[in-house]
């Protein structure tokens, strides 16, 4: 459900990166979070109180998770092609994979990284199968592809990151703290560029339609998604809730087919068919042994 959702606002929310400059639209979604999940920041009872070892996972959960992950993205996109970043996107479930195993220690079974070859080869199909007629790129763009596939890569890195300290997170902090907290992180990290940008645009210019579409912005990006997927996080390996990532392109590429009339061809149909193969061999409960009879 919170990769779904993640699709879903990344889908709709093209309108609004064209009417408002990423960063103050950034700054506004966390100011706007910040304002909902309020009463979210409370120490329940059960709860010990945070150390720093705990406060520096915050931090670092909100400063991949939330802002270089939208930096890397944001400019990696506009400098190499959709192609180009969508198969290196594919890479997120096998990152997430192999950096679960190295500081969370998880075993993975042949079928879970069956799972992740899956999600990789579903978002490779679905990402050649948006390619432009125009995607060559010619000599003089190499340079700038280059850097623009770094920073996806990059962003890739911290996705993965977000899913292993948010794995450690939900050992000690309930996921509505977790999300309020991270958020809380996000919109002083974002304030400073957010100001800047706030005190030459010219809000008059925004449409009415455009301010309802950044509350639910806001409120899927740093409400939803979070507790959704932190909620997971308590009761799956970090490892296995990295294929679900799979969920965030096929998702978006519906919502474009179904409400905002792109092309839906039999490439992408077969794309969504391998993504939800992964998806299934990772949430099916494991045979277990018969007892072996006395």
């Amino acid at each position: 459900m919170s990769m779904s959702l993640v699709g879903v606002y990344v889908a709709l929310s093209k309108p609004l990166v064209a009417a408002i400059p990423v960063f103050l639209l950034g700054w506004m979604r966390f100011g706007i979070a910040a304002v909902a999940m309020a009463g979210w920041l409370k120490k329940p009872a059960t709860e010990a109180p945070l150390d720093r070892r705990t406060r520096i996972l915050l931090f670092f959960e909100s400063f991949l998770g939330n802002f270089m992950f939208s930096i890397c993205m944001l400019f990696g996109v506009s400098m190499t092609s959709t192609v180009s970043a969508g198969v290196i996107l594919a890479a997120i479930p096998a990152v997430s994979a192999l950096m679960s195993g190295i500081f969370l220690k998880e075993r993975m079974g042949l079928r879970i990284w069956l799972a992740v070859a899956c999600g990789v080869l579903g978002m490779a199909l679905l990402s050649l199968a948006k390619q432009p007629a125009s995607a060559d790129l010619n000599a003089a763009d190499a340079d700038r592809a280059l850097w623009g596939n770094l920073l996806v890569f990059g962003a890739v890195v911290c996705e993965a990151a977000y899913i292993v300290i948010g794995k450690r997170l939900t050992a000690n902090i309930s996921p509505k703290r977790i999300a309020a907290m991270i958020n809380l992180y996000g919109l002083a990290l974002m304030t400073p560029a957010g100001l800047y940008y706030a005190l030459q645009f010219d809000f008059t210019a925004v449409r009415a339609e455009s301010w309802g579409l950044l509350v639910f912005y806001a409120l899927a990006a740093s409400v939803g998604t979070v507790w959704l997927w932190m909620t997971g996080m308590q009761t799956i390996p970090a490892a296995q809730a990295g294929v679900f990532s799979v969920m965030l392109p096929v998702t978006a590429a519906a919502i474009g087919a179904l409400f905002l009339k792109e092309s839906f061809s039999l490439v992408q149909a077969g794309a969504f068919a391998v993504a939800l193969l992964g998806l299934l061999l990772a949430t099916l409960p494991a045979r277990r042994r018969p007892a072996a009879e006395i």
